[in-house]
């Protein structure tokens, strides 16, 4: 049934002639309008709900559809929403430019992902400023970026999850034409897109789905409102609006990869679900490309059926956000016990991570107060994407308060080491490379006024036990939003720059040691507070860091799986020019069969034949 559905939207076929298709079950009667000219025609409808006409229209002209009852809104599948998502959409040519034919798109594991929001990586916050930033990018070691949503949201400034304009790219960014030149700019310098979706769930403001078609369902609840249709009466044509969505980014645009936002809240008792209908039709569609798309969810379920091959039972995404190892992490460097990181903190839940992929592999959850997740060990390590600091773990806090201001600069360290030089594929969160200060906070640029409200009371609720000077920062208010832009300068700075100097030779170790092709041998171990992650086959590697606050002396043989008697140290922490104001950690002699790390320190070491 899905083969015969017409792809919705606008479509320019030459320069003066477009189609226009409509899914609209809900209306016998839908009109095509065009505001700038004050015509109006009707359009064409189907037996199973879709409206058609193809008419006289340029790329730039604006349009709308009429209901019997002469309500006007715009089109869900525009591609352009000029004048923000209650008005008039945009016939828009969809022809992306030709992709660099010396691009190629690596395997997941392959990659080190950087994610971003457009609105506050530079002071400019549109496509085109960001392309200007991709060389430095680069330098650092990064192999693809990770856009946070871009799809139409009220307003100009959002996070983007409040997305209701699907297929429109948000206009104070640059829209489409702007997001082409970015892709194309990315893919000029071997750098890959990651696209951050949404398909849980649509925004509040600007949402008339409901108003075309049964896209909704009252059976389920998400936590941010309505569920999504895909699995009831007429979810056979929700799901192809959202996978056409999906193919929108991928074959249209150019998009190397796609990370589909909290796929543990999308309901669907189908046999063959949405997501896997989605992934499949996304690597059906790559491979006719001669390309290679890759689909990651971030899921909290901790379920290694995601990742898995559709002939091992699995759904074939190409990878999955790990946040255990994330809490496990973190938990052990701040000591931090509120809320979800309540079940965290021993240093040996990072070492279980590295070996069973995640802390919760179907083991009770003190947290959850059940067991969790399931067993995951056949599931490759590059499948999972980890990290410290991201979007959500960033600007949930009441704060927007990123790692360093509760695990310190060396703890920020530490916690570097163990993403960067993981068996996991490693995710940088903007500006965490030089320890950027600013933080990264809730903001919005809603025009209802009740919803305005809802939104500051709802934060302040949330966030009633924490005791933040000034109170909960006003997610309307711009000044929030400016506040959580990037400071560039600051990567030329003496001690911001040593950091970025830091991760750069995390990332440089990472390519130059084939950490990414070793994990099949990767192994870990704690001993007291310092964790140790070994690479086999020989030259052995080993990343030994001490998470906790006093020093530590830990044997070898209990961080090391076989006796090894010659390291040389490839990389100390401690060392001065890292910008570390305490004493460096002592160079180990050819006997010394124990490692001494400062708090938080960490140490890589590489085996050799002989006393180095």
């Amino acid at each position: 049934m899905t083969a015969a559905m017409p792809q919705v939207g606008a479509y320019m076929i030459g320069e003066s002639h477009t189609r226009f298709t409509l899914w609209a079950p809900l209306h016998n009667e839908v009109r095509l309008q065009f505001p700038e000219s004050g015509s109006e025609e009707r359009m064409t409808a189907t037996p199973d709900g879709y409206h058609t006409l193809g008419t006289n229209a340029r790329a730039g002209t604006l349009y709308q559809f009429a209901f019997s009852d002469d309500r006007v809104r715009p089109d869900p599948a525009s591609l352009g929403q000029p004048k923000g998502v209650h008005g008039p959409s945009i016939v828009m040519d969809r022809a992306a430019p030709p992709a660099s034919r010396a691009f190629q798109n690596p395997p997941l594991h392959r990659h080190v992902l950087y994610e971003l929001h457009v609105g506050t990586f530079t002071p400019d916050g549109t496509f085109d400023a960001v392309i200007p930033r991709l060389p430095a990018l680069r330098d650092l070691g990064i192999t693809a970026i990770e856009l946070m949503p871009v799809a139409q949201c009220p307003g100009e400034r959002n996070w983007g999850y409040d997305g209701v304009g699907l297929f429109s790219v948000q206009w104070s960014y640059g829209g489409l034409p702007g997001l082409l030149r970015l892709i194309k700019a990315c893919h000029d310098h071997d750098l890959a897109v990651i696209l951050d979706v949404v398909y849980n769930h649509v925004g509040p403001e600007g949402n008339y789905l409901a108003e075309f078609g049964p896209y909704f369902t009252d059976r389920y609840k998400t936590p941010w409102g309505s569920a999504l249709n895909f699995d009831g009466p007429d979810s056979d044509h929700v799901r192809e609006f959202f996978i056409q969505n999906s193919l929108f980014w991928t074959r249209d645009c150019g998009i190397d990869g796609l990370r589909l936002d909290a796929v543990h809240a999308i309901v669907d008792h189908t046999a063959s679900t949405f997501v896997e209908e989605l992934t499949a039709r996304n690597h059906a569609a790559a491979e006719e490309q001669g390309r290679r798309v890759l689909i990651i969810a971030e899921s909290g379920d901790n379920d290694p059926k995601l990742v898995r091959p559709r002939e091992a039972g699995g759904f074939g995404l190409d990878g999955c956000w790990n946040d255990d190892y994330h809490h496990a992490v973190r938990a052990a460097l701040t000591g931090e016990k509120r809320g979800y990181y309540r079940a965290f903190g021993q240093p040996e839940l990072i070492a279980k991570a590295v070996r069973d992929r995640f802390v919760f592999a179907g083991e009770y959850s003190s947290g959850l107060k059940r067991r969790h997740g399931a067993p995951a060990r056949d599931i490759e390590h590059g499948k999972l994407v980890v990290f410290t600091q991201n979007h959500d773990q960033v600007g949930n806090r009441p704060a927007g308060d990123r790692l360093d201001k509760a695990a310190g600069w060396d703890g920020s360290r530490a916690a570097a080491a163990l993403v960067m030089l993981s068996p996991f594929t490693p995710m940088l969160w903007m500006g965490e490379e030089y320890a950027e200060p600013a933080p990264f906070l809730y903001f919005v640029h809603h025009s209802d006024p009740t919803l305005i409200d809802a939104v500051r009371r709802g934060r302040a609720a949330e966030f009633a036990e924490f005791q933040i000077p000034g109170g909960v920062p006003d997610a309307q208010d711009a000044s929030t939003f400016l506040r959580s832009k990037l400071d560039w300068s600051l990567r030329k700075d003496e001690r911001h720059g040593a950091m970025l100097a830091y991760y750069t030779e995390l990332l440089r170790l990472r390519r130059e040691l084939h950490i990414s092709d070793r994990s099949r041998d990767a192994s870990a171990r704690a001993h007291g507070s310092v964790v140790s992650i070994q690479y086999e086959p020989e030259p052995t590697v080993l990343v030994i860091a001490n998470t906790g606050n006093a020093d530590a002396v830990a044997p070898l043989d209990a961080l090391c799986s076989r006796p090894i008697k010659h390291f040389k140290t490839l990389l100390n922490s401690h060392d001065p020019r890292w910008e570390y104001s305490g004493a460096s950690a002592p160079p180990r002699g050819q006997h010394d069969q124990s490692v001494l790390l400062p708090a938080r320190g960490v140490l890589v070491l590489q085996s050799t034949r002989e006393s180095s």
